[in-house]
């Protein structure tokens, strides 16, 4: 996988906020989405008192979820730490991994915001606009917005709002667990979204992308160590 469109990474902070604006232009809420056959879900980790960095893609079967490819990349940071401008540290070597793939996903899933961004343009969205891609983003943990609590039971969803505006939804993936914070990422409804992330969390509060991916990247992290 390449992206389809390339802009510089060399950015300062204001000139990244500016990119982030115009490429949320791009942004397709509704599902346009192929059979699914592939998910692959994809994580960032970073080495401690370094600059080095870790990131993963691992494609899976979308009804069985075999772990059907693992690539990893390793890299240097070359954005500073920015809240709301994750993706311009997180991306570059994501594409470094998308492009050593042999299996084009058909849905990636992301750890971390898509539309729930104070820019509506976090990681998921900004991985799917440059791809092209159907994007979900996945979050452990809620960016901003405000919510009621869903019901206890598993598949039970609260909106998300910030400022009035539906962002997201607090999806509970197993009965009584904490919730998580579902987004739209680009080519996919948030409603289509929900419906996926649940079918990918049979187990666990976290989707199996999720959790594949974030296991990838602590064993390269092993290895460099």
């Amino acid at each position: 996988m390449i992206p389809k469109i390339n802009h510089s990474w060399n950015l300062t902070e204001s000139e990244a906020r500016l990119l982030q604006l115009e490429l949320a232009a791009k942004l397709i809420m509704e599902d346009q989405l192929n059979e699914i056959h592939l998910v692959a879900g994809v994580d960032v980790a970073y080495m401690k008192h370094s600059d080095k960095l870790v990131a993963a893609a691992v494609i899976l079967d979308a009804n069985t979820l075999e772990v059907i490819e693992t690539v990893t990349a390793e890299d240097h940071v070359q954005f500073p730490y920015i809240p709301g401008l994750f993706s311009f540290r997180e991306l570059p070597p994501l594409i470094k991994v998308f492009s050593k793939i042999n299996h084009t996903p058909d849905l990636i899933v992301c750890d971390g915001q898509g539309y729930a961004h104070p820019r509506r343009f976090g990681l998921a969205c900004h991985l799917g606009v440059i791809f092209d891609a159907p994007v979900i983003g996945c979050g452990k943990t809620r960016l901003l917005g405000e919510h009621k609590q869903p019901d206890t039971e598993r598949g039970a969803v609260a909106p998300l709002f910030d400022n009035g505006e539906v962002i997201g939804n607090v999806l509970r993936t197993q009965n009584g667990i904490n919730p998580i914070y579902v987004s739209i990422g680009h080519r996919i409804s948030l409603t289509t979204a929900c419906e996926w992330i649940l079918k990918l969390s049979p187990k666990y509060r976290m989707p199996e992308t999720t959790r594949q991916a974030d296991q990838a990247v602590r064993l390269a992290l092993k290895k460099i160590n």
